[in-house]
């Protein structure tokens, strides 16, 4: 079953419960409401026939019946009887005892007594006079109180399937409309495929559950999109980065093979080899680094991550290699909770990507000071890595974070293009921005930046 058939059926079938409740309630008042007032007729009966039989002494019986007949109205069945303390019949026959001396007996000990009888409702009353003590019995069938409920109930039945039925067409109507986004996204959805994972679904402008699953679902386009781009990258580019240095080797050996050389020739021979036997490991690197990436990409274990903390780890890691002083962090602002000091990431590839740029600005920068500005607030967490080096050609600014891309100025140092792509996946990945500012000859400051989750 559909989800709106499915809301549909449970929003008409609550609605037509509570519908069924209230008219049963008001059904229940009106019954009871009803046969009170009857009762209050019969207890006027009783009162009037107490007043007609026992206050009236000058009249005699025939004349007080021919009075009331005259002048008051009889109930649908009335029945009425006054009984003496002896439990005779008074001033009405009563031949075939209509009421039964238990019956009798219970009136004059509560004085007052309401029951029904079959369809027939009964009141009794205890009246003192001066005449004796006597028991007034009346009873009547309400007829149109009867009546009045048979057409309420019909009218509440066809009430309740009438609402119960605009219910379920009103609340299939909303769900269709509250489920029409759901319907969106879903076509949206399919027409995304593996060949077009740049695709996305529209997020909208609410912040309801709609607009959170678009996108969540977006994110993991995002993921499956970086991940499959890895995957690709990795395998168009292996092939073509590891065939070119060693063609070169074995196109250099086979020369230095087919005659005798001078030892300068030899030696060029061998420092070309060397060369890029060196860019061959250096190949190898990248791609083993970017296999492991891949790998780690993924299935990346998720955990809070201190990003000032990982900082002075790769400020350690480039002491230790280069010595102390290059490496020059500046703390601009730390917010009061250190919870804000973190991220959701995985750290070693975090370390990767921070290592990464470190190790690019010391590179184009021939070893000079790198400038790694730090600030955190209860918004952001922003990392600033500043070189002076050779900078990067206006051009090229949005080429160096594809896979294998190198500048022209660039081809002069050692590297395989492979770094800058890969710390740009890494902190998208984990739901950063990369941004670069260069001006040729003058430095590079790259800055990856992470917005906290509202």
């Amino acid at each position: 079953m559909k989800i709106k058939n499915r809301l549909s059926l449970y929003f008409s079938l609550l609605g037509s419960g509570v519908l069924l409740v209230v008219l049963m309630v008001i059904y229940l008042w009106f019954h009871s409401f009803i046969r009170n007032d009857f009762f209050t007729h019969l207890n006027d009966r009783a009162n009037v026939a107490a007043q007609l039989y026992l206050k009236a002494d000058e009249i005699t019986a025939d004349s007080l019946g021919k009075v009331r007949q005259h002048y008051l109205k009889s109930l649908p069945g009335e029945l009425v009887r006054l009984y003496d303390s002896r439990n005779s019949s008074a001033f009405i026959p009563d031949n075939k005892q209509h009421w039964d001396l238990q019956t009798i007996e219970t009136v004059r000990k509560k004085k007052y007594v309401e029951f029904t009888d079959g369809g027939r409702q009964v009141l009794g009353i205890y009246y003192k006079d001066n005449q004796g003590n006597f028991v007034i019995l009346v009873s009547a069938t309400d007829i149109e109180g009867q009546h009045r409920l048979d057409k309420m109930l019909q009218t509440m039945i066809v009430v309740f399937f009438i609402v119960g039925g605009l219910l379920y067409f009103v609340s299939r109507l909303l769900a269709t409309q509250a489920l029409s986004p759901i319907n969106e996204v879903v076509k949206q959805m399919q027409l995304i495929k593996a060949t077009n994972l740049n695709l996305r679904v529209n997020e909208g402008n609410g912040k309801d559950e709609i607009s959170e699953l678009a996108r969540n679902f977006n994110r993991l386009l995002a993921h499956l999109e970086n991940a499959f781009e890895l995957q690709k990258t990795y395998v168009a580019n292996a092939s073509h980065e590891l065939r070119t240095p060693i063609t070169t080797i074995i196109g250099e050996v086979e020369f230095a093979l087919n005659k005798q050389h001078t030892p300068a020739e030899n030696e060029k021979t061998l420092q070309l080899v060397l060369e890029e036997t060196e860019r061959l490991r250096d190949t190898i690197s990248g791609l083993m680094e970017l296999a492991q990436v891949d790998m780690d990409y993924t299935a990346a274990e998720l955990n809070p991550v201190r990003m000032d903390e990982l900082l002075w780890e790769v400020n350690e890691f480039w002491t230790n290699r280069y010595g102390a002083g290059l490496l020059k962090i500046n703390i601009l602002n730390l917010p009061e909770h250190e919870g804000l000091l973190n991220i959701s990431a995985n750290r070693q590839l975090m370390f990767i990507a921070l290592n990464n740029l470190v190790g690019n600005a010391f590179k184009f920068s021939g070893r000079q000071t790198v400038t790694c500005d730090f600030y955190a607030d209860e918004r952001l967490i922003r990392l600033k890595i500043t070189d002076s080096g050779i900078g990067i050609p206006s051009d090229d600014i949005d080429k160096v974070v594809r896979s294998f891309y190198r500048s022209d100025n660039a081809r002069k140092f050692a590297g395989t293009g492979i770094g800058l792509f890969i710390t740009q996946k890494i902190v998208q990945l984990f739901n950063g921005r990369l941004t670069i500012h260069s001006t040729e000859g003058m430095g590079t400051a790259i800055t990856i930046q992470f917005l906290h989750a509202v």
